[in-house]
């Protein structure tokens, strides 16, 4: 497999950032994983939970957050390493807001379906 384009780009970086972002992309990638166990965990043991709906398309949902926040936390690290390469100030990431969101949007509903079940 050869180097995308954007590698030739800049300047090669010090070693210690560029290992620094790909800790920064694996532990995104942790926490995509960490929403993917949620949602099958979700699904498999609230069977207590009512309307079964909802806690099926909450737990549809992480697996869905958990596949995206995957593609999002790959052009993240890119985005990084060619700002990095290229002496730029790192990109604005949207994602820690929108996944702050989410988590807030799951504890709440989760909440309420244990209040009533």
């Amino acid at each position: 497999m050869r180097d995308p384009k954007w590698r030739d780009e800049g300047e090669e970086p010090d070693y210690r950032f560029t290992l620094a972002n790909e800790r920064t992309f694996l532990a995104w990638i942790r926490t995509a994983l960490a929403l993917l166990a949620g949602g099958v965990l979700l699904h498999q043991f609230a069977t207590e939970l009512d309307p079964r709906l909802v806690v099926t398309l909450l737990s549809t949902g992480l697996g869905v957050v958990a596949a995206v926040l995957s593609v999002v936390s790959y052009t993240r690290w890119r985005g990084n390493e060619i700002a990095i390469r290229n002496g730029r100030p790192l990109p604005f990431s949207w994602v820690l807001p929108a996944l702050a969101a989410v988590c807030l949007l799951t504890s709440a509903v989760l909440v309420v379906l244990l209040l009533v079940a």
